[in-house]
């Protein structure tokens, strides 16, 4: 059935943008190429099943070199989005097939308005990580670690959450409690971990600003962590998830 749609690469272009990418050197050129289309298939512009148009076509359409599309392509195909064909072209997967958690993915998908459902998911699952994070993180953390989330939490105070220096501590923050685990299989996921909770505490902000203080919330985590409360950490982390999804639910509206 994907065969029988038109091309949607105009739709990428709504509100009068301009269908062109930007030119850039090598890597910057294919990982635009890229955004713009990982874009488009994460806000559903094009669904699974669909098939994009041919790599001619396309690279005429977007001004760009047949190579630097090829390039593109690559990279979605390694994020699970599409897949290549001879012959049959270049068809979006299912969307079980898609790699959400990769940070470049998760950026595309709050690139647009993302869907309410993915973002509880993500919320479901820093409901079922972190807590237990926090509780290992208890037991297991050192003075160096909790150095870490005293000068991430500095950071966030001085800057506020509503800048990027102020974000990247908070990504510090929460990467800190899951290096302090001590368990490669939950440090592996701290770097989708904390591109979720940049991208959901940005996405909070776009219409206003933050209905409260988060920082609080944190400061328990922490201390609950510094003291070697596990059962402290792992209730307050908890809250803390709890209520940043509340916050969330209400800037989507719902």
């Amino acid at each position: 059935m994907g065969q029988d749609r038109p091309s949607k690469t105009a739709h990428a272009a709504e509100n009068g943008d301009s269908a062109k990418v930007a030119r850039g050197p090598g890597r910057r050129l294919h990982g635009a190429i890229a955004h713009k289309l990982g874009t488009a298939i994460l806000s559903g512009q094009y669904a699974p099943g669909d098939v994009l148009s041919g790599e001619v076509a396309f690279a005429e359409e977007l001004d760009v070199s047949r190579s630097a599309y090829r390039e593109a392509i690559q990279v979605l195909t390694a994020k699970g989005l599409v897949e290549s064909r001879p012959k049959a072209g270049t068809r979006v997967l299912p969307r079980t097939r898609w790699n959400l958690l990769d940070p470049e993915v998760l950026g595309w998908a709050f690139a647009g308005e993302p869907d309410i459902q993915f973002v509880r998911d993500l919320f479901e699952l820093r409901a079922i990580v972190e807590p237990a994070a926090a509780r290992l993180a208890a037991q297991r953390r050192d003075k160096n670690d909790i150095k870490i989330m005293k000068d991430a939490l500095a950071a966030m105070r001085r800057h506020t959450l509503a800048t990027e220096l102020g974000r990247a501590a908070d990504r510090d923050f929460h990467n800190a409690i899951l290096n302090a685990t001590r368990n490669d299989a939950l440090q592996v996921l701290s770097a989708s971990i904390g591109s979720a909770v940049n991208w959901t505490t940005q996405y909070k902000q776009r219409a206003r600003a933050l209905p409260r203080n988060p920082i609080p919330d944190h400061v328990r985590v922490f201390d609950a962590i510094a003291a070697g409360d596990a059962a402290a950490a792992a209730e307050a982390m908890g809250v803390l998830v709890d209520l940043a999804l509340e916050d969330t639910a209400s800037a989507m509206g719902g």
